[in-house]
């Protein structure tokens, strides 16, 4: 299983846990573009190329990048060893919902499905 472990703070952790947030945000900076996203070929996005994709408008990724094919997200509420887990419906690029904390630009946006067996962590 490819699982995309995100720490959260204690406001969005719970609201994803009581099943009220169903889609977590992630700003549009190489670092996220690197963890999220490969090259249509497959490959890894490394520092530099990152930097390079940042310079283009953003949603103009018909020239290669795509999403990682995540099975499920985890979840730990900060850096504390309490965690969840939750599958993972894609990622895409848009605007959110700001009562969720989504930024009033585009950002990254991985959607949840239903809960998962936590134990699958162990």
């Amino acid at each position: 299983m490819n699982i995309l472990y995100l720490p959260l703070k204690k406001e969005w952790y719970e609201m994803i846990e009581a099943g009220i947030k169903k889609e977590e945000y992630r700003e549009f900076k190489p670092y996220w573009l690197q963890r999220l996203m490969l090259w249509a070929d497959g490959e890894r996005i490394d520092k530099i190329s990152a930097e390079r994709v940042m310079e283009h408008p953003i949603g103009t990724f018909e020239w290669g990048p795509q999403f990682k094919d995540y099975d499920a997200v985890c979840f730990s509420y900060g850096y504390t060893k309490r965690q969840m887990l939750w599958e993972c419906k894609g990622i895409t690029i848009g605007k959110g919902r700001p009562e969720w904390g989504a930024p009033d630009h585009e950002t990254f946006i991985i959607k949840l499905g239903n809960r998962l067996n936590d134990e699958r962590l162990q």
